[in-house]
């Protein structure tokens, strides 16, 4: 990294899409979820569309005309599906020595994410990122995304302001969260949502690989 003066204090990423390459993974458990209770299967964007959100939100938005009744019965078959293969996944190519760049010019490092605290800890646990982030909020222990909550009490926490925060995620929901904080944001195009819905929400910027984000934070965080 540079020695310029720093930008930004904190910076806080999703995980989902964005850290973690684990997009497909989650359409095709939705997907399977449904199928298994009988209920109207969503195609690709639907079930990308609601990655970030926490898993409720994201079953409600997936499936509307669903039974209330139902949304448990749901939640548990996703969960199988996804737990017999989270152990698959991987950061994407770059992160670890994307995060280990920032650490070295001492911004304190984040997550906010719709996971849950069980599901973010065994993530954390499978990439051998523990230890890395300063701080991590999750969609079960606070509010779901684009509800600021999780930033805002991020920044609480090391005491950030707004314009020394910047929000890093692959969704609408990431930067409308950001927007709602008050906070920067970059949005990456890899991910769960098309990178022409996020010209909207002004993100400072949007990149298409972990290396070009790399790149982007030498220069700019």
């Amino acid at each position: 990294m540079t020695l310029r003066p720093r930008r930004f204090d904190l910076i806080v990423f999703d995980w989902d899409g964005t850290l973690f390459d684990s997009t497909a993974l989650i359409v095709r458990c939705i997907q399977a979820a449904c199928a298994d209770i009988g209920a109207p299967v969503p195609d690709d964007a639907q079930a990308a569309y609601v990655i970030g959100l926490g898993l409720h939100d994201a079953l409600r938005h997936a499936v509307p005309g669903l039974e209330t009744s139902r949304y448990p019965e749901l939640a548990q078959r996703y969960r199988h599906h996804y737990l017999a293969h989270q152990d698959d996944l991987v950061l994407f190519p770059g992160t670890l020595a994307m995060l280990q760049a920032l650490k070295s010019r001492n911004h304190w490092l984040g997550v906010a994410t719709g996971k849950g605290r069980r599901g973010l800890d065994d993530a954390l646990h499978t990439a051998q990122l523990r230890g890395v982030f300063d701080g991590t909020r999750t969609a079960d222990e606070t509010a779901s995304k684009p509800d600021p909550r999780m930033l805002l009490e991020l920044m609480r926490e090391f005491g950030a302001e707004p314009d020394r925060t910047l929000m890093i995620g692959d969704t609408t929901h990431d930067l409308q969260m950001a927007v709602n904080a008050g906070t920067p944001a970059v949005a990456v195009s890899y991910g769960a949502h098309e990178p022409d819905s996020f010209a909207p929400l002004q993100p400072l910027a949007v990149v298409h690989s972990t290396a070009e984000l790399h790149a982007w934070l030498v220069e700019h965080a």
